[in-house]
């Protein structure tokens, strides 16, 4: 049984600049109890829970009165005092400003054993399900119950798989090869001896350096897109993958090794930009709410450090690797331990 076999496609979402008092309305509206932001391509930035909303990190008086307020709209409409709507207005948050990131996804094949161990590695109670980075469904706890209290005594589900369209566009000017082509048959073969072929010119050479040059421009232009269909498949990989316990403790066994060698930090992970819902721009300005833009394993990645190790006095950076074409290139998550 896989994601989309039990997922909920009828997904509500909000934005970034969502207030936070719309996002409670849309959570009591819908009978939810969390929202998927996302941006407005459909890529999924964070989650807003209630216990966002009530404040897990604020001092005691603020979050009692975010539960005062959040216990007023369910009482529908009844007033609040004056001092307390003031309060609200003179602090009044944004969906982007105390979401949940970055956040475990999966994909439509992710198996629904693999979601029940990131819902426990992970302690979270929904994840959202993505295709080609963009959202179109969430399975939550409830979910996963219906669907083994629904597959109790009945046969698996059909397996069946998520179609891709990749079209590969061509660079190449009909009319140019043309032209081109028209040329060359006017051409000489080829120089014999010492005396020059009638109709060769200057002009007949500038031909062969441009036709030179536009077979690079365009064998480039070919590398270029194969290359970036490889990027694209590594990218839909990363996003999918799951980052297991035995892979983590080896990873951490590395990490071992090379503070034994001498080392003061270790890369965890090597990855595109592009798993960077924004591309990377974060990490290389840097900006401190970075870890907000990962995706995919890099986002598990970080999670896991920020429960495990982040404790332990262990400190992670992101570090541009490359600059390919003067654009960010890979990333790496690095673990520090040195001073």
């Amino acid at each position: 049984m896989k994601a989309s076999d039990i997922m909920t496609t009828k997904v509500v979402s909000t934005h970034a600049d969502t207030p936070i008092r719309q996002v409670a309305r849309l959570l009591l509206e819908n009978g939810i109890s969390a929202i998927p932001v996302v941006d407005r391509d459909g890529t999924v930035l964070g989650i807003v829970s209630e216990g966002d909303l009530l404040g897990r990190r604020d001092r005691d008086k603020e979050r009692e009165a975010r539960r005062d307020w959040w216990l007023t709209l369910l009482a529908e409409g009844e007033e609040l005092s004056p001092e307390f709507l003031a309060s609200m207005r003179a602090r009044e948050q944004t969906a982007g400003e105390i979401m949940s990131a970055p956040v475990v996804t999966v994909s439509e094949e992710t198996e629904a054993a693999e979601i029940a161990r990131l819902l426990a590695a992970y302690r979270i109670k929904r994840v959202p399900v993505v295709r080609q980075g963009r959202i179109v469904g969430i399975v939550s706890r409830a979910n996963l119950l219906s669907a083994l209290a629904a597959e109790e005594g009945s046969a698996a589900p059909e397996p069946h798989g998520v179609k891709h369209l990749f079209g590969l566009l061509a660079d190449i000017d009909e009319h140019y090869l043309h032209a081109r082509d028209s040329a060359a048959a006017a051409r000489p073969a080829a120089l014999s001896g010492s005396t020059p072929a009638a109709g060769v010119s200057a002009d007949d050479f500038r031909g062969l350096v441009v036709d030179s040059k536009h077979q690079v421009v365009l064998q480039r232009a070919a590398e270029h897109r194969v290359a970036a269909e490889q990027r694209r498949k590594q990218v839909k990989e990363l996003i999918d993958r799951h980052v297991a316990d035995a892979k983590w403790q080896s990873i951490l066994h590395q990490a071992r090794e090379a503070a034994e060698r001498g080392a003061k930090e270790f890369m965890l992970l090597r990855f595109p930009r592009e798993l960077c819902n924004d591309g990377g721009r974060a990490i290389n300005a840097p900006e401190a709410d970075w870890p907000r833009t990962l995706r995919g394993e890099a986002a598990e990645m970080y999670l896991r450090w920020e429960r495990e190790l982040k404790p332990q006095g262990f400190h992670l950076a992101a570090r541009v690797l490359e600059f390919p074409g003067g654009f960010p290139g890979d990333i790496g998550l690095i673990l520090v331990w040195g001073e």
